[in-house]
């Protein structure tokens, strides 16, 4: 059976490139393209909607599609503990099911899941980012969920060393990890996880060169969105990497939105091991 699939923020890079992946893909078509200009009504005819818009108008698109009963995938950033502890009181009344994917790489998955697991063995943890210049949001969605998840490996060991975190130039922190984000001509993505230690630094790094490094992490993730059910959270989860977190206080505060403060994290990870 085929899928019919709406892709809402088409006319952007990541839409153009789901659009023709989706094409190529056997078992789905692409029956609606929206754009900014689009009434959200154009995509009811679908069977599962993909959103890569913006932070600001992600729950939007995601609702609508939500309330008409259509599976879900979402690629936009700044989904909060908040908002998703919504949505899935949302979902749970409706036939809908819902896949976040704060990034698509798999290169980049993994990078977070080594990140995680070598949080445990350090106390001094920064993280740097790069993005294009137009990426409108900071910290990364991809960098606040490491930092969740190097957190919650961390249980029971406290914050990380972050000296001098009142001084601006210092990052902003993000469950006590400083994250410090560049936006410039000439970067796809980049993060390097930098783990200070007596006598050594270890630096998990991993450089997204092409979009083409988002593929197969797209392919996986709308083979699972197609007959999701509930409210899924990353990449990992469709891989089946063991990357456990719990949802904790500290990560309950938006990563696109206004306060540029310590408490901005998306949330996103700490949904990552909550059963569905």
């Amino acid at each position: 059976m085929t899928t019919r699939v709406a892709v809402v923020g088409a006319t952007g890079k990541m839409g153009t490139l789901i659009r023709e992946l989706v094409e190529q893909t056997d078992g789905f078509e692409v029956v609606a393209t929206l754009d900014s200009s689009s009434p959200l009504t154009d995509m009811d005819d679908a069977d599962l909607v993909v959103d890569v818009t913006s932070p600001a108008v992600s729950p939007q698109v995601v609702q609508h599609a939500v309330e008409r009963g259509l599976k879900v995938l979402v690629g936009s950033s700044g989904w909060s503990s908040s908002r998703i502890t919504s949505l899935e009181a949302q979902v749970a009344q409706s036939t809908s099911g819902v896949v976040i994917v704060p990034n698509f790489s798999l290169g980049s998955v993994l990078a977070t899941a080594f990140a995680a697991m070598a949080g445990r063995f350090y106390d001094s943890i920064e993280i740097i980012e790069a993005h294009r210049s137009s990426k409108v949001d900071s910290p990364s969605g991809t960098a606040v969920r490491t930092a969740e998840l190097i957190q919650a490996a961390r249980a029971g060991q406290g914050p990380v060393e972050a000296p001098h975190t009142d001084q601006r130039a210092r990052g902003q922190q993000v469950s006590s990890i400083p994250i410090h984000s560049l936006r410039m001509r000439g970067v796809v993505a980049k993060q390097d996880v930098v783990f200070g230690g007596t006598g050594e630094l270890l630096t998990i790094s991993h450089d997204t060169l092409d979009p083409s490094a988002y593929e197969r992490g797209i392919v996986i993730a709308l083979e699972a969105a197609r007959s999701a059910v509930g409210v899924t959270v990353g990449l990992d989860k469709l891989l089946d990497l063991d990357l456990s977190a719990s949802r904790s206080a500290d990560a309950a505060a938006p990563v696109d939105d206004t306060a540029p403060g310590p408490e901005n994290t998306s949330g996103q990870a700490a949904q990552a091991a909550t059963p569905r």
